[in-house]
């Protein structure tokens, strides 16, 4: 069986930049033994894998090792290969063009405005709890305070700490949460040139010792950061060695992310049938 596979990186300034994401259109869904040996295989963050049902998209994701509950960048690639390459070229400027999907976290919209790509996700609301003591030892350094949704979320007071971290990858991986990430306030967040907040994210249960670029982290910190910070609309930036940037607003029960798509490589893969 001969498949579809476009690989492009999202949440990018440019090329080689943000997260790459590997994404496979299906006639019909495999045995999932197959779609998590294509994933690992790929040997990227997210292999994302999608079907058509009616004016929607089945959607999954997959890390080498597992199934993702939710995935940020490979969604946003999935809705860029669908504008651009699997149906009809968009309509000149093309904003407000929209794409659903069914997935495992609900029903999510992604909303084409001009040069970005508009996530609907939904809204995490983190609650503090105690430091795990491997969470300290993995990152090499205490944070300020601890919360937690799907994730942990070590907030440290500035942006440098967090650019400092060497993680152990042994002790992040006994966490009982599927990353890490940790956060502080950017530059504009006290009156200065440069993005509200900055992280890094750890996800080594997932096999991903250190994501490049992790759009569902917003689902967890456009909340906590809009609350900290008194504003709705916010910038923030990954800091990861190919880095990642993302526009996000707080909207309730929701949270929009919005984020650049380029695109890098495009053939086939064939697999058994």
């Amino acid at each position: 069986m001969r498949i579809p596979l476009y690989q492009l990186d999202a949440f990018a300034g440019a090329l080689f930049s943000g997260n790459p994401a590997a994404v496979c259109p299906l006639g019909r869904w495999l045995d999932d033994r197959i779609l998590q040996a294509i994933a690992a295989e790929n040997n990227l963050a997210e292999t994302a894998f999608y079907l058509k049902r009616g004016d929607a998209w089945d959607l999954r994701w997959f890390s080498p090792t597992r199934e993702i509950d939710l995935c940020g960048h490979a969604t946003l690639a999935t809705a860029w290969v669908i504008f651009h390459r699997r149906r009809r070229a968009p309509r000149e400027g093309g904003s407000g063009e929209r794409v659903t999907f069914h997935s495992k976290s609900g029903v999510l919209n992604v909303t084409r405005l001009e040069d970005r790509l508009e996530l609907d996700f939904p809204a995490w609301q983190a609650a503090p709890c105690d430091s795990p003591a491997a969470l300290v030892e993995g990152l090499g350094a205490a944070p300020r305070e601890v919360l937690r949704t799907r994730d942990y979320l070590a907030v440290f007071e500035r942006e440098d700490q967090v650019r400092a971290l060497a993680p152990r990858i042994e002790p992040l991986a006994s966490l009982d949460a599927l990353g890490v990430i940790a956060t502080a306030p950017g530059g504009s967040a006290g009156g200065e040139d440069g993005p509200d907040y900055v992280l890094r994210f750890f996800a080594p249960t997932a096999g991903v010792p250190e994501d490049p670029a992790t759009g569902s982290a917003h689902s967890s910190l456009a909340p906590f950061w809009a609350a900290r910070l008194g504003r709705a609309r916010l910038t923030a930036r990954q800091l990861s060695p190919r880095g990642g940037e993302f526009w996000c607003e707080h909207r309730g029960e929701r949270v929009a992310i919005a984020g650049r798509v380029v695109p890098y490589l495009e053939g086939t893969i064939e697999v058994p049938d």
